[in-house]
């Protein structure tokens, strides 16, 4: 079967490996749609990051890895003692993958856990290949209004359900958002469906300042052209915002974030820093401005976020920006999102033949 696997830096393959076999408590999928994400592009770019060169706690690989934690697909083959799940079922996979015996996993943090792995990372297979074996905990079957195109697009949705639930965050509060990438809109999405006050994004790009507000946002700024303190507080009755979501990692508009908090505010971290943070602790204690950062999901995020979808709260169809084929996948996927990132939300990769 083919698969697309990393080797090294700019060394993205279309390979053709073994199948793999479905075992006792596993289930076959054939994924269907595959996303791209910004942690994709970096482990192309400056990898090997979560791609293991020696052996994974977990699952015992090492690169080259097969790619894809973000997919959609249909079950093929059923192994010894599953119940729940049928051939033909179409699934939502949820990627992570854990120990459940270290201290952050009793106590619920999966996410966290202590040999934290991916499929599409750290081996065990992924979505960027004609065929991925999953324990029968990781699927998640999709209702009928939910299409295969739209399951592909629970995992990155669950990440910013999971940043808005894990945050002090209550209906009516003033957001600001730094971002207005596909981390950021969905949290705009979230944010919506939760009935937010005053939804503000700082973006720099002007396509993407236009999706922001098509998708929801009710004021986006462009730091360049407007102070985003002085515009939150002008907004937001002179007081600031309640809560704001970092998914850009910018020192500056990180320091600009908390400035435009009000008393007691809660600054969000979504992003993945490339080095070190400077925050002011004594001006975040003077105004008991709190720091919190959250990490993906766990298993409710992505069953909520199922929900949400199947009910119309949330509907991302338009983050759907491009749809290509498996063997495009270097050129048309993560070249295009490096050289033209500003007009992507979501590349999909279609992975049938």
């Amino acid at each position: 079967m083919r698969a697309v696997r990393f080797y090294g830096p700019q060394d993205v393959r279309v390979d053709f490996v073994a199948e793999p076999t479905c075992g006792a408590g596993q289930v076959k999928v054939r994924p269907a749609f595959v996303g791209i994400c910004g942690t994709d592009v970096h482990e192309y770019l400056a990898g090997p990051i979560l791609t293991p060169i020696k052996p994974h706690p977990l699952t015992q690989e090492h690169n080259p890895v097969t790619l894809g934690h973000e997919f959609s697909g249909e079950v093929t083959e059923i192994g010894e003692g599953v119940a729940g799940a049928k051939v033909g079922d179409r699934v939502a996979v949820l990627p992570i993958l854990y120990d459940g015996t270290c201290d952050a996993c009793l106590r619920g943090y999966i996410n966290c856990c202590e040999r934290l792995g991916a499929f599409g990372f750290t081996g065990w297979g992924g979505g960027l290949s004609e065929s991925v074996v999953v324990p029968r905990s990781h699927i998640y079957l999709l209702p009928d209004q939910i299409s295969l195109e739209l399951g592909a697009l629970i995992e990155p949705l669950s990440v910013a359900w999971h940043a808005v639930k894990s945050s002090p965050f209550n209906p009516g509060d003033s957001v600001l958002i730094l971002g207005g990438g596909p981390i950021g809109i969905s949290i705009i999405q979230v944010l919506k469906a939760q009935n937010a006050g005053h939804i503000i994004v700082s973006e720099l790009s002007t396509e993407r300042q236009a999706l922001c507000t098509q998708f929801g946002a009710n004021h986006v700024i462009d730091p360049r052209e407007v102070d985003v303190v002085s515009k939150s507080y002008e907004l937001c009755g002179g007081h600031g915002v309640d809560v704001v979501f970092d998914s850009a990692g910018v020192q500056s508009a990180l320091d600009s974030g908390f400035r435009a908090l009000r008393t007691g505010g809660t600054v969000v971290n979504i992003a993945s820093w490339g080095g070190p943070v400077t925050i002011n602790v004594m001006a975040m204690m003077v105004e008991e401005k709190k720091y919190m950062a959250v990490m993906t999901y766990v298993r409710r995020d992505f069953e909520e976020v199922i929900e949400a979808v199947a009910k119309g709260l949330l509907k991302p169809d338009r983050m759907i920006t491009s749809r290509i084929k498996l063997e495009d996948v270097v050129e048309r996927g993560f070249k295009e999102l490096i050289e033209h990132k500003d007009k992507h939300l979501k590349i999909l990769v279609e992975t049938a033949l």
